[in-house]
Formats: structure tokens, C-alpha cells, sequence
């Protein structure tokens, strides 16, 4: 069976997603009917070179073959010796039976290029998990409920690896990745129109999320280093422009900035003792003082000082405007 890749003694943290309805417990996806698959055992048909089984995935196919349905009576008795004392044999049974379950929910997922095998062991963590929450009074067939948390745990998969740049950082955003298409299909079989108000109001989170999300599911990355073509050289990096600045633009702006600076100098010389106070600590200032407490050190009201602050800036204006005629540039 294949297995986890992280550690054993790591904490396995449940999706976050919403508990499997009763519509999709009674309509379980159909259980998978593996192609047979050559017998390891014996060699390959005269004639061939062939080894078989010539992949993991083959021969991991043949392995879960040999393991028969369960039935229903077969199910619950090896339910009830695993509650009732914790049987590690009865879990093992129901596990094994149930890997094709894995097998078909993969399969759903093998258009975003993620590796197989790789989805098929994900879906057996979940299948573990099932094992765990799994209710047989419940009066449904343990494959109906594992497909559900098989599903999930693919998912989480994808959400955490499969992309660069990930999709679902926040706990809004993970429910909106496990349940946006299934709450839209949903409400289509309802009779209602899936807008983003009503998606959000049934996810309780808000439309912004369910319009980024919507855009996020619908792309998948590109390889920067991708080919342009089959007979072109070059990569999509080549071809893709530069969100800077032309360096012209760039050698522009910083000459205009060294004026400015210069004209503030000269400028700050022109100004009486209070003044430049004004301009240094309240105009110019990261952390600008406040006009009632420049008003109490100078003895004015806070209304004389917004107005000085108002006639500095106004001459600022004016002195650096008769010399750098882009000064407004300087503003954006």
C-alpha cells in the first residue's frame, strides 16, 4: 500500500472542509474496476521482451487486485473488532479492500500533471482517516464515506504542493478551494444560479474571496523557461517586458530628485528661525509634530500655525517651480 511521505510521528492535520452531505454519501462515485493487470509471478507472453509489471503504478495495480471487496456483513464485523478493541488487523482489511477507492479518486485529478502514485498515497491517508470517523450505524457502506475524505486529502495535496505560488494561505481561503466547485454544482442542481453573493453566503466567507479564488482555480502556472516555440529559440522570460522604468526614465527621475534637493537647501536658507522649524519638523518630517504643540512652543494659536505651515508651503512651491519645471512630477 502506498504510504505517506512525511514523517510517521508527525501529526496528520484533518482539511478543513465540510462534513460529506447525505446526497453524496448515498451517491458515492462509482467503485473503480481494475484492468488486469500481468501476474509478477510468472513471465512475460513468448515473443516479448518486455518485463512486467513495467511500472510502479502497474505493479502497484496488480497488488491491490488481490485484495476482494468487503461485504456488508464482512464490513461490520470488522468495524465492531476494531472499535471494541482497537484491532490493528481489522483496520488493515478494511484499508486494503478499499484502495481502489483512491485509485478512482485520483484518477479525477491526473489533468493538473500532478504524479499519480503520488495522489494515489494521498488519498490513502485519508482513507486511514476515514477508518477513524467512520460510524457503521450510520447505515452506510464504509466506501461512500472513505471516497469523501480520500478526496480531501488529495486536494490538500494539490492546495500545498502543486502550485508555485500558493492558492490557499488563510482558513477562508482553504474552505473556498475544497468547496467552491462542489457548492456550485450544488446549487445548479437546486435550480439556483451560482453567483458569487450567494456562494459566499453559504461558504460564510466574503465575495472578494470567492472572485479571486474563482480566477485562481481557473489558471494554472507557466514555466518561465518554457519554449517559445518548436522552431523558435528563446523562453517566455525572453518575451516577457520589464515592469521598470526605461533607464533613460530612471537616470530622469534621479537628476530631478538631486535638483530638488539642492533648491530645498537654498530654499531653507531664506527662511527666518520659526520657519524652518515649521518646514523641518512638521512639513518635512517622518514623524511630524502636531500644530497645537508647535503653536505652544511659539506662543501662537493652532489655526496662525496651520496658517504659516500653508504660506512655507505655498513659497516652497513657488521657489523650486521658477527652476525645475517637472517639479510636480516629483508629487507621483
Amino acid at each position: 500500500m502506498a504510504t505517506h511521505k512525511d514523517d510517521p510521528e508527525d501529526e496528520i492535520l484533518e482539511p478543513e472542509v465540510l462534513g460529506p452531505s447525505d446526497e453524496e454519501l448515498n451517491n458515492p462515485p462509482p467503485v473503480v474496476e481494475l484492468s488486469p493487470a500481468p501476474d509478477p509471478d510468472h513471465s512475460a507472453p513468448a515473443g516479448t521482451t518486455a518485463v512486467v509489471p513495467v511500472t510502479a503504478l502497474q505493479q502497484y495495480l496488480a497488488e491491490i487486485r488481490r485484495y476482494p471487496y468487503l461485504s456488508k456483513e464482512e464490513e461490520l464485523r470488522l468495524f465492531q473488532e476494531y472499535h471494541a478493541h482497537g484491532s490493528r488487523e481489522a483496520a488493515v482489511k478494511l484499508i486494503m479492500a478499499n484502495l481502489r477507492v483512491s485509485v478512482a479518486i485520483a484518477s479525477e485529478y491526473l489533468h493538473t500533471g500532478a504524479d499519480h502514485m503520488d495522489l494515489i498515497q494521498e488519498g490513502n491517508v485519508g482513507l486511514m482517516q476515514a477508518i477513524k470517523k467512520f460510524d457503521p450505524a450510520k447505515n452506510v457502506r464504509f466506501y461512500a464515506y472513505a471516497a469523501w475524505w480520500s478526496r480531501a486529502y488529495i486536494l490538500r495535496y494539490l492546495l500545498n504542493t502543486f502550485r508555485l505560488v500558493k492558492i490557499g494561505t488563510t482558513q477562508d481561503q482553504r474552505k473556498l478551494f475544497y468547496n467552491l466547485k462542489k457548492e456550485k454544482a450544488k446549487l445548479e442542481r437546486e435550480g439556483f444560479a451560482p453567483d458569487t453573493k450567494l456562494l459566499a453566503d453559504r461558504l460564510n466567507v466574503r465575495e472578494r474571496d470567492v472572485i479571486e479564488m474563482d480566477a485562481r482555480l481557473g489558471n494554472w502556472e507557466l514555466s518561465l523557461d518554457q519554449p517559445i516555440g518548436e522552431n523558435q529559440d528563446g523562453s517566455l522570460l525572453d518575451i516577457i517586458p520589464s515592469q521598470q522604468k526605461p533607464a533613460d526614465e530612471q537616470l530622469a527621475d534621479q537628476q530631478l530628485r538631486t535638483l530638488f534637493r539642492t533648491k530645498l537647501a537654498e530654499f531653507i536658507k531664506t527662511l527666518e528661525e520659526r520657519d524652518e522649524d515649521i518646514l523641518r519638523n512638521r512639513i518635512l518630517s517622518e514623524d511630524p509634530l502636531t500644530l497645537d504643540d508647535l503653536g505652544g512652543k511659539y506662543g501662537i494659536t493652532k489655526e496662525r500655525t496651520r496658517q504659516l505651515e500653508a504660506r512655507i508651503i505655498k513659497r516652497l512651491r513657488d521657489y523650486i517651480k521658477k527652476d525645475v519645471k517637472d517639479f510636480d512630477q516629483l508629487r507621483t
